[in-house]
């Protein structure tokens, strides 16, 4: 029986380790902290009676090995994550939203339909959409969403009403840095992966009851060996049952900056590849509302002007999704500047877009390294560090960026490989 021991517990040594169980190995599970789920995980904190989580997470509907992953551990996604066509509009019904429907004519009638757009601002998008089928959504790798945007002749307002919402929650990269490339082929799987492809799936429970937990469970009724709070040292790494060998596999699904620190010593050339990447930080800014008059927002999200003063993108009504009443979970993507500022402009900038004057800050949640920034001709770490010894997570080579579907796939497509060895 080949042994596989696997460093870290977030989703993609999650997924490497569901897979490897499928496939007859016997799995060692190592994660530094108390409880996993990596950089999508539950919080120790509570608000009425239920969890916080480290960031307000978005599936959308073309995470097809991440939905079925949860089938396998026996989760049903359809009871624990609340599906919606995508819907980008602002409190005050502009931007675009699509119906529910097939794919392109979905798309096609929310251009058509979206208000606060000319006809020109229109008619110049579905022209750049055909653009991209057309090209089969391919650009220069060198270019950035900014140069994507301005040769299609995208107006202003699509922009900033579509295109930067969009690249900030797929990429966490500003556009002005964004791989156009990668956003295209998030672009492409959304809109044209099938029914329901671009719909939204927004958790309607903590982050562990949506799939870490369960996971645990399963894997250790399937004979894996787990071991939470073991945090794995570059010492242990010369042990021999961490020595990579025919029959024996360790897997690093760590952060890139910890495989980088593990793989120091015997593999300086991959390691100094990952601890050059570049990451962005996500800052949640958890709010509660009081005003009398508050019966949660029109829709669980609802989009936001952003600017440098008013930073945050997005926010979540918990109190429909979680159960959280008068729980407001704002999210800055590619966050910047101190917990305490960004809390403040996030307060203030929810009080005057959506009209509610009593919020107090709850919590302030800042993932510095939340994601890799997707730059273009970005060069990610391969897979393979050196023979029987591998790297899984959402920022090794691969065509995603960094989401939760990457990870999942990463971590599955390490196992398939350690099968033929």
């Amino acid at each position: 029986m080949k042994q596989v021991r696997i460093v870290g517990a977030g989703w993609a040594g999650l997924a490497a380790a569901v897979a490897a169980v499928q496939h007859g190995m016997q799995v060692h599970l190592y994660e530094t902290a108390h409880i996993s789920g990596g950089r999508a995980r539950k919080l120790p904190q509570t608000f009425a009676g239920h969890p916080l989580d480290n960031g307000q997470h978005v599936l959308i509907g073309a995470y097809r090995d991440t939905l079925a992953l949860m089938r396998t551990v026996g989760l049903e996604p359809e009871a624990l994550l609340k599906r919606m066509p995508l819907n980008l509009q602002f409190a005050n019904g502009q931007g675009l939203a699509l119906p529910d429907g097939p794919a392109p004519w979905n798309v096609l009638a929310g251009i058509a339909r979206a208000r606060g757009w000319t006809w020109h601002d229109k008619t110049h998008l579905l022209y750049a959409c055909w653009q991209w089928h057309r090209n089969g959504f391919i650009c220069p790798s060198d270019w950035t969403v900014t140069q994507l945007c301005t040769h299609s002749k995208l107006s202003p307002s699509v922009c900033e009403q579509l295109i930067e919402p969009l690249c900030l929650s797929a990429l966490n990269t500003p556009l002005h840095e964004a791989s156009a490339l990668v956003f295209l082929r998030v672009l492409h799987d959304a809109l044209l992966g099938g029914p329901g492809s671009a719909d939204l799936l927004i958790p309607t429970c903590d982050l562990g009851a949506l799939f870490p937990e369960t996971c645990l469970r399963w894997l250790q009724r399937q004979g894996a060996h787990i071991h939470l709070g073991h945090r794995i040292t570059a010492e242990d790494m010369m042990l021999p049952e961490f020595q990579p060998q025919p029959g024996q596999a360790l897997v690093l699904a760590c952060t890139a900056r910890e495989a980088a620190r593990l793989t120091a010593t015997q593999h300086p050339h991959w390691s100094q590849q990952a601890a050059a990447l570049t990451h962005t930080a996500i800052t949640t800014v958890y709010l509660h509302c009081t005003d009398k008059a508050f019966a949660g927002l029109t829709q669980p999200m609802v989009a936001l002007h952003s600017s440098a003063q008013q930073p945050a993108q997005f926010v979540f009504d918990r109190g429909v999704l979680t159960q959280q009443a008068g729980l407001l979970a704002c999210v800055v993507s590619a966050s910047q500047g101190e917990r305490h500022d960004i809390a403040e402009r996030v307060q203030q900038q929810v009080a005057q877009q959506l009209g509610w004057l009593h919020l107090s800050i709850v919590q302030t949640v800042v993932e510095k390294q939340a994601t890799l920034a997707c730059l273009p001709d970005l060069v990610r770490p391969e897979t393979c560090i050196a023979p029987h010894l591998f790297a899984c997570g959402d920022y090794v080579r691969g065509p995603y960026p960094s989401t939760l579907e990457g990870a999942v796939r990463s971590g599955q497509q390490v196992i398939a490989q350690l099968r033929h060895l």
